[in-house]
């Protein structure tokens, strides 16, 4: 298989480009290679490769992974269906003549997932709907990785007729309105040239068939809403908003027909200690005055336990220490993350008098006091500072 260009060099624009500037240069060259106005012998490959660019390079999502992975982090998250989900091409190319929604040549906004997936047509509901799920972990859980059930309401095909929606021992017939395409198509003539429409036939309601004898159990739908469990696995190192795409999990569309996919989102519960910062995580912990000018060795906790950190004589307030590989694991398998433990010196509320006393003989001989002191004093601080050198060595 040929290796795939850049997006950006296929649409022809740098990587800084706003969206403005992508959706511009599609268009421009979307006109020029488009299938139903381009003679060129490889236009429909070049208009597939200009509209794979853009449903990547428009959507900030993809294109962050792009950037960041390039087509390696595109194949690995996404199908190609996936890619275009959420791209209006109809009204990129409106006024093009190009036809309208679901018809009218090659590139409406319905053709050009023809033109990927082999017809089908989107409009034709040859799927069933997609379903969202939501899951709500922990840091910790996030950070192990975690294997769960959930249970998912979601419609499927009839037990008892198999999603025909006849009665058993009967048959649908062939609607004669739309002889089973379950599509009405209408062409009107425009100054664009011919707009093709398609919709689902009224008779049938875009079945295709008629059902004479309802099965008893969904009423002739073919169709039950159920709760269904699904085991799911999460991977260590996802990220809140992130989601497992689950297909053919989703609801059912009818015998025959693909059903939709679930899609299960991960939103993951803020710590009381930790703050992430994608596969790096953040602690900031309190440490004595004694502790900073003497230095000192600390315990921190961190996800998988706790560990020792030395905090070096003279550490001021707001020192950050970094501990590699205590972090997050990241999802590509390539290790993880550090964790970065910010030092606070704390002051205590209340001092005894003992303290007090060692405290203001510190700030004498640090020069950061001054009095007239009598001859008593003057023996007790140089006492206590003695006794402070001396604790000190």
């Amino acid at each position: 298989m040929p290796e795939k260009k850049d997006y950006y060099e296929v649409l022809g624009v740098p990587k800084d480009s706003s969206e403005k500037d992508i959706k511009g240069a599609y268009r421009k060259l979307a006109m020029k290679y488009h299938p139903d106005r381009s003679e060129e012998p490889d236009a429909e490959e070049k208009f597939k490769e200009l509209s794979e660019a853009y449903a990547v390079l428009s959507d900030p999502e993809k294109r962050q992974k792009y950037d960041q992975f390039g087509h390696a982090g595109i194949n690995s998250q996404y199908s190609q269906e996936d890619l275009f989900r959420g791209v209006n091409f109809e009204d990129l190319l409106r006024g093009f003549g190009f036809g309208g929604a679901g018809g009218g040549g090659r590139g409406g906004g319905e053709s050009i997932f023809d033109m990927f997936f082999g017809g089908g047509g989107r409009g034709q509901q040859a799927r069933g709907r997609d379903l969202r799920y939501d899951v709500t972990i922990t840091l910790e859980q996030a950070g192990t990785g975690l294997e769960s059930t959930i249970e998912v309401p979601r419609t499927e095909n009839c037990s008892t007729c198999h999603g025909s929606g006849a009665k058993p021992g009967t048959n649908p017939t062939t609607c004669s309105n739309c002889r089973g395409s379950g599509q009405i198509t209408r062409a009107q003539n425009t100054p664009f040239g011919q707009m093709v429409t398609s919709s689902a036939c009224p008779k049938c309601g875009g079945r295709g068939q008629i059902i004479v004898t309802p099965c008893g159990d969904c009423s002739g739908s073919g169709r039950m809403r159920k709760n269904r469990k699904i085991n799911i696995k999460i991977p260590p190192g996802v990220e809140d908003g992130q989601h497992l795409k689950l297909r053919g999990q989703g609801d059912a569309a009818g015998p025959g027909m693909e059903n939709g996919d679930l899609y299960v989102v991960i939103n993951v519960r803020p710590h009381p200690m930790f703050q992430r910062v994608e596969s790096d995580l953040l602690l900031e912990t309190p440490i004595s005055f004694t502790q900073a000018a003497l230095g000192t060795e600390l315990e921190v906790p961190t996800l998988g336990g706790r560990a020792k950190m030395k905090v070096p004589a003279g550490t001021q307030t707001g020192t950050v220490f970094r501990l590699r590989g205590k972090g997050m694991p990241r999802l590509q398998g390539l290790g993880a993350g550090d964790l970065h433990v910010k030092v606070r010196i704390k002051t205590p509320p209340t001092l005894t008098e003992r303290q007090k006393q060692l405290l203001e003989a510190l700030a004498v001989e640090f020069g950061e006091k001054r009095k007239k002191q009598t001859e008593k004093e003057k023996s007790l601080i140089d006492k206590i500072v003695d006794e402070v050198k001396s604790a000190v060595q």
